[in-house]
């Protein structure tokens, strides 16, 4: 399994920026939810190609290749 990686950078206007690598598809959202109603308003978000990964394309990733690097950016701004 690959690692999993949160990053976050707070901005001098106190956005929360948040970067998210080793997770494919859906997994991010589900992955991130929890902290993103702690930290506040999503003001956007820029999904790379891993969030469209599919459950299959998953699978087979997984068996053919760990060492896939994927990353997935969220932008969060608190309340």
């Amino acid at each position: 399994m690959p690692e999993r990686t949160l990053r976050f950078r707070i901005r001098p206007d106190g956005r929360v920026e948040e970067q998210v690598e080793g997770v494919e598809g859906d997994a991010c959202l589900q992955l991130t939810e929890r902290l993103e109603s702690v930290l506040g308003t999503v003001e956007r978000r820029q999904p790379t190609s891993d969030a469209y990964v599919t459950t299959q394309t998953q699978s087979q990733s997984q068996s053919q290749s760990q060492s896939q690097s994927q990353s997935q950016s969220q932008f969060v701004e608190p309340s």
